[in-house]
């Protein structure tokens, strides 16, 4: 359960602080929207200079009012904010909105004057949000307090961005949708996007929730929120690069999180990741759909060859699959279509809809009626045919309640996309809970957001395990050591600092070895590995020649391992500021910085887990035997990523731990290099 924020939401009174009579000011704007609320609730405007705006009293103070007032908006510059924050706890406010900039974005002084502001509205048992918000909208209670009026629908949505909140409410309107609540949290100094998560999953008008989000706080804390929901959930954030990084600092103050992070966070929690506005409310309208496919095989249908081979093209770089339709199907199909058109996968109506306009929906309901297909995409002229005659305007409807009762008793989803978007058709449509998108990427995230969307929901992420004795230590030889503890597999080494004792070293552990310079990031770059060294004479030859060049202050001497018999991996881990431990399993080696094939999830991991981040990689192939190569241990290789997980989990000293190579072969995996850096 989350606080009771109903006196946030739907006030009984409702009091706007900083009030003014000029147009181009937020008091007039905020008096203005309040004043459209105040037949559902006892609106009190305050200002120092009295009077009246817009044909409403104006109180001088908050003392002066009848009553307490339930939510005050303080419309107030930031040298001002402390006392109206003081004067409204004293009058009895529940909630408020802090509208003034100036505070955690600017530095540590104002983050300290944030947290002074929220301790005291803590004591008083009341709620903050903001500062530096743009305000709150609740649509079946009629509050717009967000500076624009905006429209009422089913999407809840948080923004630490105002202009944000308004341009989704602007696109939400495009389709004939809008907000059941929308919140701009600003530097959510008290009120979070996680609460706001958690109080929309249990809000009833809510049926999707939508977030803008650019520091996470307690990362866990909103994938659990986000988890749990029982809604969907459709993230937009920043964080990819360091621009964004730093306009999100100077923005909000916030401290993002790293992409992948935020990408392990969103698997984890089965939220829907987007990065555009437009993308956001592209993939909400499409979660609104009343069915969900039952699997990943969608069938595309269409007037034309060009959009049915595009549609085709980019479902499948989303990893949808378009099987080839059933001949049953097929014959169905012929029957109702020209000779000409294509009745494979995707259909080609072939010109069957400007001779029969119902020819889409009987069409549509033959695939939607294949067990073989999960999803149809329809992409056509539909809605615009009444553009060209008006006489086609009551068809055109009425094939459009044709195809919404095929997707109604199919009960599998239908996504349409025409250039006619906005005609009467397509608002049908989207009345009767088929999606319907102006452009073909649209319609084509939305099918891969609904195939996302049936999925099961992710099991709760494993907890943080008590922290252990810190390491001090974060040197090649401690790392080995620590990794190995934690149940990483190393093979024999020495510490060396002499040739004397690097032939020590050999003679104990036998040839063929390695020798490498310890001290460097990237040993291989610097050419500080010497490989297959067969004989005392060529670790001679290889100690002086490195200690020559780059005068190591030490060197370690370990048993050489056949690498042409396994594949090598890289099992790591590093701490996110949010989202604490991530581990990563990637193709590995001295290429793992150029292929990118990775995949991430939040830690620790068990082994299970960690052998699906294994298979998931592009590379697996070659680890299960693609191509006549025998099959590698791909169990070992997930043990040792896991234990590379919970070893990041019990360290939170350790900002980075790699183990790269992992040496993955027939039987068994096993560490070739190890670092650590600590925080």
């Amino acid at each position: 359960m989350t606080r009771d924020l109903t006196p946030l939401f739907e006030p009984e009174t409702l009091a706007v602080v900083g009030v003014s009579a000029d147009p181009g000011k937020w008091g007039y704007w905020f008096a203005r929207d309040a004043a459209l609320g105040a037949h559902r609730r006892r609106v009190y405007l305050v200002g120092r200079n009295g009077g009246e705006v817009h044909g409403m009293r104006v109180y001088r103070s908050l003392g002066e009012l009848p009553e307490p007032p339930e939510l005050v908006v303080l419309s107030v510059p930031a040298d001002g904010l402390e006392e109206a924050v003081d004067a409204s706890l004293a009058a009895g406010a529940r909630a408020l909105v802090a509208i003034a900039a100036g505070f955690a974005e600017l530095g540590e002084d104002g983050a300290a004057r944030e947290r002074a502001l929220v301790e005291r509205v803590r004591a008083a048992g009341a709620a903050l949000v903001g500062p530096n918000c743009l305000g709150v909208v609740d649509g079946a209670a009629e509050l717009q307090l967000a500076s624009t009026p905006l429209p009422a629908g089913p999407i809840g949505f948080v923004s630490q961005s105002g202009n944000i909140l308004l341009e989704v409410g602007m696109l939400l309107e495009d389709y004939g949708l809008g907000f059941s609540r929308a919140v701009s949290i600003g530097n959510q100094a008290d009120v979070d996007a996680t609460e706001l998560v958690a109080a929309l999953g249990e809000h009833e008008a809510t049926r999707v929730i939508g977030v803008y989000c650019e520091d996470f706080l307690d990362g866990r804390a909103f994938v659990e929120a986000a988890r749990t929901a029982g809604k969907p959930v459709v993230l937009m954030t920043v964080g990819r690069t360091e621009a964004g990084s730093r306009a999100a600092r100077s923005h909000t103050g916030a401290l993002t999180s790293g992409r992948d992070a935020i990408e392990a966070a969103c698997r984890a929690a089965g939220i829907h990741l987007v990065d555009t506005p437009r993308g956001l409310v592209d993939v909400a309208q499409a979660l609104l759909a009343p069915h969900r496919p039952r699997g990943r095989r969608i069938a595309v249908v269409g007037d034309g060859g060009g959009y049915g081979a595009l549609a085709s093209d980019l479902l499948g770089g989303r990893g949808v699959e378009l099987p080839v339709l059933s001949e049953r199907t097929q014959a169905a199909l012929r029957e109702l279509l020209p000779a000409t058109a294509s009745t494979g996968n995707p259909v080609d109506l072939a010109g069957a809809g400007e001779q029969d306009v119902f020819s889409f929906a009987r069409s549509t309901g033959v695939l939607l009626d294949d067990d073989g297909i999960d999803a149809v995409l329809f992409t056509a002229y539909f809605g615009g045919y009444s553009t060209l005659a008006s006489e086609l305007g009551e068809p055109e409807m009425a094939a459009a309640g044709q195809l919404a009762e095929a997707m109604a008793k199919s009960g599998k989803p239908l996504v349409v996309h025409t250039m006619h978007w906005s005609t009467p058709p397509s608002r049908a449509l989207r009345a009767a809970g088929v999606p319907v998108y102006r452009v073909i990427e649209s319609a084509v995230d939305a099918v891969a957001a609904l195939v996302a969307d049936g999925a099961a929901v992710p099991p709760p992420l494993s907890p943080l395990p008590t922290p252990v004795t810190p390491l001090t230590d974060g040197a090649y030889d401690a790392a080995r050591t620590a990794l190995a503890a934690a149940g990483v597999s190393f093979g024999a080494a020495r510490t060396v600092r002499s040739r004397g004792e690097a032939l020590a070293a050999a003679e104990e552990l036998g040839y063929p070895l390695v020798l490498k310079a310890l001290g460097m990031l990237h040993k291989s770059d610097a050419g500080g590995i010497a490989l297959g060294l067969g004989d005392e004479r060529e670790v001679v030859a290889a100690f002086d020649e490195i200690a020559a060049r780059l005068d190591p202050e030490s060197f370690s001497v370990e048993v050489a391992e056949d690498v042409t018999v396994g594949f090598e991996l890289l099992a790591g881990a590093r701490r996110d500021p949010r989202f604490g431990p991530v581990v990563a399993v990637a193709a590995g080696g001295i290429h793992a910085e150029v292929f990118r094939d990775v995949a991430v999830a939040l830690a620790p991991v068990d082994d299970a887990s960690a052998e699906e981040l294994v298979r998931s990689l592009g590379s697996a192939p070659l680890l299960l035997g693609d191509r006549g190569r025998p099959p590698l241990d791909v169990a070992a290789a997930a043990q040792a990523v896991a234990a590379v997980s919970r070893f990041a989990a019990v360290h939170p000293e350790v900002a980075v731990v790699e183990v790269n190579p992992l040496l993955v072969r027939r039987e068994g995996a096993v560490g070739l290099d190890a670092r650590l850096h600590l925080a």
